[in-house]
């Protein structure tokens, strides 16, 4: 079964260059093309996208407020923020909004459709580095401690460890040889925690631990 991929972004040059390297992939199918995000949220209702890959910076409606419209209407799709700019200001909000992942514009071919292939099967937090570079960029936007008493009580021991590893930019089998346990017991963990905290994926799952406090930032002592 192909994934159904949406491409959006306002220039014509980057949307054929991403649909021809695309095409080429007998397991991806491009279902359509938009130059905005009011575009990209009315072919999502009618093609059904399994991935949308997101420009931020577009006119009539930006690729942030796009996704945060997609997510807070419960499409199941999966976004793919992309950009120009390594740690763009406008990539944070996006993945606050409900982005599963970000890339830079000059992934190479290979790169972009393991993206896709990750972000479609749900395994969102796609570079880990990038992820934690991200949020050591947007540290002071970040308001640790307070709230995380309350909402990490809702996890098991076990869920809350999974948790920290998971900030730490472990993947599943990386945490299953940590904790020594099956792929599959840490994927249930993980299911059970994204559950309790009402969280979308491993992406926001990386926010909320270092929002928390659960995880710190590089140089930033635990409380």
């Amino acid at each position: 079964m192909s994934i159904r991929v949406l491409i959006c972004d306002d220039q014509a040059l980057v949307r054929g260059g991403f649909r021809a390297i695309l095409g080429a992939r007998p397991e991806i199918e491009v279902v359509g093309e938009a130059e905005n995000g009011a575009e990209a949220i009315a072919l999502a209702e009618r093609r059904r996208p399994d991935v949308i890959l997101m420009d931020i910076r577009m006119p009539v409606l930006d690729g942030v407020e796009a996704t945060r419209r997609l997510v807070a209407s419960g499409s199941p799709v999966r976004i793919l923020v992309l950009t120009t700019f390594d740690l763009d200001e406008y990539v944070h909000a996006a993945i606050r909004a409900g982005a599963s992942g970000f890339l830079l514009k000059d992934v190479t071919p290979a790169e972009l459709v393991d993206a896709i292939r990750i972000v479609a099967s749900g395994d969102a937090l796609l570079a880990p580095s990038v992820t934690r570079r991200l949020l050591e960029r947007f540290a002071s936007s970040l308001p640790v401690g307070d709230q995380s008493s309350q909402a990490l009580a809702e996890l098991t021991a076990r869920e809350t460890e999974v948790l920290r590893l998971i900030a730490g930019g472990l993947s599943n089998a990386e945490i299953a040889a940590e904790l020594v346990v099956s792929e599959a017991t840490v994927k249930t963990h993980i299911s059970s925690l994204l559950r309790k905290l009402g969280l979308r994926d491993r992406v926001q799952a990386v926010i909320f631990a270092y929002e928390t406090g659960l995880a710190r930032l590089r140089g930033t002592p635990v409380k």
